[in-house]
């Protein structure tokens, strides 16, 4: 399989300006046409039509040339012919309802197994990549019909990833919300992704991207900080 899991869309330089590098890599092993299906489904305060704008120019200096499934007759069937896959970030739980009331969950699952496809997705977009959706950040605003997701990954992803604790907050931190993850689902890590961060995948290499690493969570053990690089395995 070919697939680029990010964190974060922006960034101080821009919109996916940072990860455009990264997604030159990505798409240049699936370049017949440079056509690209857009999964907007995530997008709830931002239009359809908007996110698929703003994707698309960001895109366009790569050769990218970007569609929205939210505008096509039969996505099902475009999605299993599609060579380039993108899924956008946003609410997780919205994005998988909709996904999975489409058709599409299955469709892009077994097209990008099929290694005919390659998939591209951030913050949501990198969440559903998992076998479940119970890493999101998100408030479950939509019933998704269930949590198990795309399960293109072997582990779970929590996108946006940070350690900070604000003076005066008496709430769990992210990393108390992921070991109680792993407390109950011990044979399952997790892959926290801080921003400008992501997961490269490519056939059977795996690399942590970004300087910031990535910090893993697996069962009761004392999670681990990754440094960018090659993966042993995830």
């Amino acid at each position: 399989m070919n697939l680029l899991l990010l964190s974060n869309s922006t960034s101080d330089a821009g919109y996916l300006t940072h990860a455009l590098p990264w997604i030159r890599e990505w798409a240049s092993h699936h370049d017949a046409t440079g056509d690209a299906l857009f999964v907007p489904f995530a997008g709830v305060t931002r239009t359809w039509d908007a996110y698929e704008t703003l994707v698309a120019e960001a895109l366009a200096p790569l050769g990218l040339r970007v569609r929205s499934v939210h505008r096509l007759s039969d996505p099902v069937a475009a999605m299993q012919a599609a060579r380039h896959m993108i899924v956008g970030g946003g609410n997780t739980f919205a994005l998988l309802g909709h996904l999975r009331t489409t058709g599409l969950l299955q469709a892009i699952a077994a097209r990008v197994r099929s290694g005919e496809a390659s998939y591209l997705g951030w913050s949501a977009g990198a969440n559903v990549a998992c076998p479940t959706i119970c890493t999101t950040n998100d408030m479950p605003i939509a019933d998704p019909g269930g949590f198990g997701a795309l399960g293109l990954v072997p582990v779970q992803i929590n996108a946006h990833y940070t350690d900070a604790h604000p003076p005066g907050h008496r709430g769990e931190t992210r990393e108390q919300r992921l070991r109680e993850f792993t407390t109950l689902r011990p044979d399952m890590p997790v892959l926290g992704l801080p921003e400008g961060t992501g997961l490269r995948v490519h056939d059977n290499r795996c690399a942590v991207l970004g300087a910031a690493g990535a910090r893993r969570f697996h069962g009761p053990a004392t999670p681990q900080w990754l440094t960018e690089g090659p993966l042993a395995h995830l």
